[in-house]
C-alpha cells in the first residue's frame, strides 16, 4: 500500500497522496475483516495519547487521514515527514468515486429518517454504479442493534458510512469488529447531513485556510474551550522537540 506512517507524539498518522488513493482503497478492500478509515483531528490526536479503547482503535486503524492543519505543523516542528491534509467531506467523495468506478457497494448508518432518505437518493444519483445494499437510521433503540449488525454482516458492503446518531461514534464498528466479515468503516458525523443538504459543508477556501474552527465556535460558543487542549498540544510538541528524539 502506497501509504507511509509516521508517529506524532505517540500517535500514528498516515501520509497518502491523492494519486495513490485509488490503489490504497482497493488494497484495503482486499484485506479480510473490518477495516477503518479515520479522519483524525488534533483533538483526536490528543485523546489517542491516553491508554484506552480509543487509543487501541487508532493504532489498529488501516488509514489515518489528518484533517487538522495543526497536525501538519506539529510534524514539521518535530522535523518529521509532513502528511497531506484533506477535507473529510471532499475525501469521502473521492473514496466513493473509487468505489463507484469499481462497481462496489455501500451501507449507510445514521441520521434521522428523512435525512437518510434524501442522502441515499442523492448518492444514487451522483454515483450510479455504487450499489447501496442497506441503510438504517441512527438514534435507534438498543433492541435494534443486533438486526443492524447482522444485516451488515450478510450484505458485506465494501464500505459503511457511519454518521450522526450512533452513540459510540467512530468506536461503533471497532467494538463489534468480530461480527463483520469484510467492510471498510468510516465515521464522519456530518456526512449524511451534507449529502442530504441539511447541513452546509465547510467551504473549501475556509478549510484550506484552517479557519473552520472559528465557524464551529460561532455556531457553538462553548467550543472556545477547545483552545485549552490546543495549548496543551503546543506544550507537548515543545517537550518532544527538546527532550525526545
Amino acid at each position: 500500500m502506497a501509504v507511509r506512517r509516521i508517529n506524532l507524539i505517540g500517535v500514528p498518522v498516515d501520509i497518502v497522496k491523492q494519486e495513490d488513493l485509488e490503489m490504497t482503497v482497493l488494497e484495503l478492500l482486499a484485506k479480510p475483516g473490518a477495516k477503518y478509515i479515520v479522519f483524525l483531528t488534533v483533538w483526536d490526536l490528543l485523546r489517542a495519547r491516553h491508554k484506552g479503547e480509543f487509543q487501541e482503535f487508532i493504532k489498529s486503524a488501516d488509514l489515518i487521514i489528518p484533517v487538522s492543519k495543526s497536525i501538519l505543523t506539529g510534524a514539521k516542528f518535530l522535523k518529521k515527514e509532513v502528511p497531506v491534509r484533506y477535507n473529510p467531506f471532499t475525501q469521502t467523495i473521492n473514496i466513493l468515486s473509487v468505489l463507484d468506478s469499481h462497481f462496489k457497494s455501500l451501507y449507510l448508518l445514521g441520521s434521522r429518517g428523512q435525512t437518510l432518505h434524501v442522502a441515499e437518493r442523492n448518492l444514487r444519483a451522483t454515483f450510479p454504479h455504487l450499489k447501496i445494499v442497506g441503510r438504517h437510521v441512527g438514534y435507534y433503540p438498543k433492541n435494534k442493534e443486533d438486526d443492524i449488525v447482522l444485516n451488515i454482516y450478510k450484505t458485506a458492503p465494501s464500505m459503511v458510512i457511519v454518521s450522526e446518531g450512533i452513540k459510540e461514534n467512530a468506536l461503533w464498528a471497532y467494538k463489534r469488529r468480530n461480527k463483520f466479515s469484510s467492510s471498510i468503516f468510516c465515521y464522519y458525523k456530518d456526512s449524511l447531513g451534507i449529502f442530504s443538504k441539511r447541513i452546509k459543508r465547510v467551504d473549501e477556501e475556509v478549510f484550506n485556510k484552517a479557519h473552520e474552527i472559528w465557524h464551529e465556535i460561532v455556531k457553538n460558543p462553548l467550543k472556545i474551550f477547545l483552545l485549552l487542549p490546543y495549548l496543551k498540544y503546543i506544550m507537548i510538541l515543545v517537550f518532544y522537540r527538546l527532550f525526545r528524539r
